[in-house]
């Protein structure tokens, strides 16, 4: 029907029943779609001659999202940890995830900054054996709004994060990526 085209919402509610006729049921809002997830989760890979790999869970908690998982393979020492924009690793150097995630503008900081980028995670420390294990709540992380990290990327870079340089802490190159997807209820 045109007027299905013309108008949206309720007003086509009202014209399909002025006509006598059921109106279609509305579509849900995006918000809706995200608003029921309580856990996600981000397979990492390496880039290509690599080694590094990682499983991260993400729980809605009061307060934030919890961060658990698992990194394995890194060279020993302290490696910058992020969130990026977009969650694509389709490029060999995974320079397609984008920068960090920093949907209010905020300089780029340490994990525990109160003002930095949504996605500073700060740094990972990995041991001789290159195996890290993750087990925070961060207080800025969410499932939904603008600073929701549902389908983006997760970054692992080769140096450390200095914390401070802008806009990107001088981390180095990325390692491995990992897209942050709606896991399967638990």
């Amino acid at each position: 029907m045109k007027l299905t085209a013309i108008l949206g919402g309720t007003a086509a509610a009202a014209a399909f029943a002025l006509a006598g006729q059921a109106a279609p049921p509305e579509k849900p809002a995006a918000a809706a779609k995200t608003a029921g997830v309580d856990h996600a989760i981000a397979i990492l890979h390496a880039a290509p001659g690599g080694k590094v790999t990682g499983t991260i869970h993400f729980h809605r908690r009061p307060g934030g999202v919890h961060v658990q998982g698992t990194l394995n393979g890194l060279p020993e020492g302290a490696h910058g940890f992020h969130v990026h924009e977009f969650g694509d690793c389709s490029a060999p150097d995974f320079t397609s995830a984008g920068s960090h995630f920093n949907p209010t503008g905020a300089p780029h900081g340490a994990r525990t900054d109160e003002k930095r980028h949504v996605g500073d995670m700060g740094n990972v420390e990995a041991g001789a054996g290159g195996t890290v294990a993750l087990d925070y709540t961060d207080p800025h992380l969410r499932f939904e709004g603008e600073r929701s990290i549902l389908g983006r990327g997760v970054i692992v870079h080769e140096k450390a994060d200095d914390l401070k340089t802008q806009p990107t802490g001088n981390a180095g190159g990325r390692l491995a990526c990992g897209v942050i997807g709606v896991a399967k209820p638990e």
